[in-house]
């Protein structure tokens, strides 16, 4: 009985696997967009993880969910909250958290996601020498000025207006900050970058069919909670986004790591309910009307904190038939 199960099983797979190759070849040849979703699981220790989806709901890891890079530079050597970017040519850019009081993210790039740069750390807070944190970079290609953003969290004690914390959270009261670049070698002076007077984390930028950038961002305060995602837009990225965020556009739970999509007509936000040990997500047509979604979208066991990005089918077509 076990022998036929395992035949069926086998059998199965392989004319889903048939399938998919079929339906990624029309994608490929109709030049149709898949996506890809970076992130961690448990602490971040074993590196870079992937998955991908044809529909933005259901979401399956590539290489057996085995990691695809592993994190070599800072204190902890861990690889949390990957933020991948791909460039005008082609390549892919990565960041990420590299421990809990680092004052550096990582970084590494890839023409192919399967492999990578040797890793190096950039020293986003090394010239404020009270500075406790960098967490959770995230990138963002520019195209009216021609350069990528890294923009992530730090606290600096006695910087910004203190707001009142948990116990467990005491001494945090973080803010946005950020460097650009156009190569990865040299990089603008770090500045700040979003002050919306309470304690923020987790910030991602989309620029919007209409050309509108909206970022999407934790509230962070503790004391009460909040721990709930918000918005905010802006016409011009070089002059920042208003520190007058939306209400939130998470539900009676606690959100962290949005990550913003545009899928067809809908932007998607996805984030981890962190306290349920699972995914949810959002989404809208204009920005400003949002649906809770998260009973539709399925992704892999353990998923934590990443990015969600639009890939050439190409791209996937090569990521699945890695053999590792």
């Amino acid at each position: 009985m076990l022998v036929f199960i395992h035949l069926y099983l086998a059998k199965m797979k392989k004319k889903f696997l048939v399938t998919l190759f079929v339906l990624l070849t029309y994608l490929v040849k109709a030049q149709s967009p898949v996506y890809l979703f970076s992130y961690f699981v448990d602490n971040g220790a074993d590196g870079l993880h992937l998955a991908y989806s044809l529909d933005g709901l259901k979401w399956e890891p590539l290489n057996q969910g085995k990691p695809f890079l592993t994190p070599t530079v800072g204190k902890d050597r861990l690889m949390r909250d990957p933020s991948i970017c791909q460039g005008p040519d082609g390549t892919f850019h990565l960041v990420w958290t590299t421990g809990w009081w680092d004052k550096i993210i990582g970084y590494s790039s890839s023409i192919d996601l399967m492999h990578w740069t040797q890793q190096k750390a950039i020293p986003v807070m090394v010239d404020e020498p009270d500075a406790k944190n960098a967490w959770a970079p995230e990138l963002f290609y520019d195209n009216a000025t021609k350069e990528y953003y890294i923009i992530w969290a730090t606290t600096i004690p006695g910087r910004h207006k203190e707001v009142p914390t948990s116990a467990s959270e005491k001494g945090l009261n973080h803010r946005m900050y950020s460097v650009t670049t156009k190569d990865f070698k040299t990089f603008s002076k770090t500045k700040l970058f979003f002050d919306p007077e309470f304690s923020v984390i987790d910030a991602a930028i989309i620029q919007q069919a209409n050309k509108e950038y909206m970022m999407v961002l934790k509230n962070e305060n503790s004391n009460p909670p909040e721990k709930n995602i918000r918005i905010t837009a802006t016409k011009n990225l070089a002059k920042g986004f208003p520190t007058t965020v939306s209400k939130p556009i998470t539900g009676d739970y606690w959100a962290e790591g949005p990550a913003p999509l545009q899928v067809g007509e809908y932007i998607y936000v996805y984030f981890d309910k962190y306290r349920d040990h699972k995914y949810g997500a959002v989404r809208s047509k204009d920005g400003i009307n949002w649906e809770d979604v998260s009973d539709l979208v399925s992704f892999p066991k353990g998923v934590r904190h990443g990015t969600a990005f639009t890939v050439n089918p190409t791209v996937l077509s090569n990521l699945l038939s890695l053999k590792r």
